[in-house]
């Protein structure tokens, strides 16, 4: 706990798993809170074993539950069980990310943990929220953006999805999301309010920011994978194929960016043909342009084509691999080597979000 940062006082019981809970109470902790991670004593969180394991748990364990502390109780022996809910009565938030009913079951629901703390902020995270048709079935990140209408549009050239290595529906709609509820309603417990159950669907959050297909919708069509403005139906934004087989990020979404990019690329006689000059999203001349800027990202190597767009500025960016990033002077103050107390030396992310007084 971190006495200058905004959330330090605060106490957070943590009996999560995996990845989106995980997240979301490290994030708290990376706030100043003082979180405690609650494990069964058996195998605990599953994400001890996700991946190579050094010693005792996995790099997946190690970078998910920074600033933390663990403590493994079985919630359903009674005394263990009367421990935590001694716990609850101090602390200020408990996250769960148990299928729904779990809770009620091990007699730690809703109603037990506000009797014995009316101003406790309690956190469910589950796939499709506590009361939804779905509310029983299993899930995973790949089911809640494909329920979603996510995973349709993130398709490649042949209209097949494909899987993103960022999972928005744990992160975005689960991480995200919870950090959200929890934030706002510890600032109403703050002004004097009662405590309150923050009810989080990983696949409703997702559907809640799923916004450019929405906006295709309600202009007369469904988006086309692939085709829409922001998915590579503008040859103004796309990733384009190197000489050396690696990639160059295009996002000259406005027109003085690309004006500005067709100098670099020696095309002037492209300046006028972009979505703002009338160009149609998706259509014969938009995939005309997107084939010749094909050819002509593919007579240089990616260091060619960043030194030449390096003084440019028209958001064209080499597209990186994370050992690269790692070592970005963008990123120099997101990164950097820590000791794990079993696995040794490894990479840490650090928080993205700053406080200064």
């Amino acid at each position: 706990m971190n006495p200058d940062f905004p959330l330090a006082g605060i106490r957070v019981l943590d009996l999560t798993r995996l990845l989106p809970g995980p997240v979301a109470t490290m994030h708290l902790a990376d706030m100043g809170a003082d979180v405690t991670k609650i494990e069964d004593p058996g195998a605990g969180d599953y994400a001890r074993v996700m991946g190579p394991v050094r010693a005792e748990v996995s790099q997946f364990f190690v970078a998910v539950n920074r600033g933390k502390r663990l403590l493994r109780m079985d919630l359903k022996d009674a005394a263990q069980r009367e421990q935590l809910l001694a716990m609850v009565e101090t602390a200020d938030v408990l996250v769960e990310s148990f299928r729904p009913g779990v809770m009620d079951k091990l007699g730690l629901g809703w109603d037990t943990l506000r009797a014995r703390n009316p101003k406790l902020v309690m956190c469910a995270i589950s796939g499709y929220g506590q009361l939804g048709p779905f509310a029983q079935r299993a899930g995973h990140d790949i089911n809640f953006i494909a329920y979603a209408g996510m995973l349709e549009q993130n398709a490649g050239a042949d209209g097949a999805p494909v899987l993103p290595n960022l999972q928005l529906g744990d992160l975005l709609g689960g991480a995200q999301s919870a950090l959200q509820g929890i934030l706002a309603t510890l600032v109403a417990v703050k002004m004097g309010g009662a405590g309150r159950l923050v009810d989080v669907s990983m696949a409703d959050a997702v559907l809640a920011h799923n916004l450019m297909p929405l906006v295709a919708l309600n202009n007369g069509a469904p988006a086309a994978p692939g085709r829409d403005l922001l998915t590579g139906g503008v040859p103004c934004y796309g990733a384009y194929r190197t000489a050396d087989g690696r990639h160059m990020a295009v996002g000259a979404l406005e027109l003085k960016f690309w004006q500005a990019c067709c100098d670099v690329l020696g095309r002037p006689d492209l300046k006028g043909r972009h979505w703002q000059s009338g160009q149609q999203v998706g259509g014969e001349d938009a995939m005309a342009v997107r084939t010749e800027l094909d050819a002509l990202f593919a007579t240089r190597t990616l260091t060619q084509w960043t030194e030449a767009f390096a003084d440019v500025d028209c958001c064209v960016s080499p597209v990186l691999r994370t050992d690269e990033a790692l070592a970005h002077p963008l990123f120099r103050d997101m990164v950097a080597r820590r000791s794990h107390e079993t696995e040794g030396e490894y990479w840490a992310l650090l928080p993205a979000v700053r406080f200064s007084s």
